[in-house]
């Protein structure tokens, strides 16, 4: 029997800044491609101001000139240049959708209802335990702070992360 997929699973890894979200995001991805598994990242750019894009580029100057977006593609690589004065994480999701991932991995956007990891950094981040909600596990760099959950640094977090997103992508798929 064929599989099809459906949706892919959507994960979200959260924390403050400078909480590890992009070096644990990094490990996910590799054990995952390991598996086979292709994955998309949305970073929520939480900076303030727009990411840095190179202004004398030909697809800076169509959007600027009014497109919807750019389109560029050279040697497989294959780049978006869009912009409007908002886009709705529904939108982005969207948008990633059409890769075909196994999974998507929201960096950021914490508020929002999908599955999440947390990454806890100091005692004053103990809040988003009570603030966030479908909280799957949390991950924290004080070992005093005695959490139900993974050391930053301890391998086991990692597998046991992999191990959940993988049965995760496996539930969404189906028998034709």
């Amino acid at each position: 029997m064929a599989m099809v997929k459906k949706k892919p699973f959507i994960f979200q890894i959260v924390g403050y800044q400078n909480s590890g979200k992009t070096t644990l995001i990094e490990q996910v991805i590799r054990r995952l491609k390991a598996n086979g598994k292709r994955t998309v990242v949305i970073k929520h750019h939480g900076h303030g101001g727009k990411p840095s894009l190179d202004e004398d580029k030909d697809s800076f100057r169509h959007v600027k000139a009014g497109a919807a977006a750019a389109l560029v593609e050279g040697d497989g690589r294959l780049i978006l240049h869009a912009e409007k004065q908002e886009w709705s994480l529904d939108e982005k999701i969207a948008m990633a959708t059409c890769l075909n991932p196994d999974l998507i991995l929201l960096e950021g956007h914490k508020y929002e209802e999908f599955p999440k990891a947390v990454l806890i950094r100091k005692v004053d981040d103990l809040q988003l335990l009570h603030e966030l909600s479908n909280i799957m596990v949390p991950f924290y760099w004080d070992k005093q702070l005695q959490l139900n959950g993974f050391y930053i640094k301890d391998q086991a977090g990692v597998e046991w992360l992999v191990s959940y997103l993988l049965k995760k992508i496996e539930d969404g798929k189906t028998e034709l």
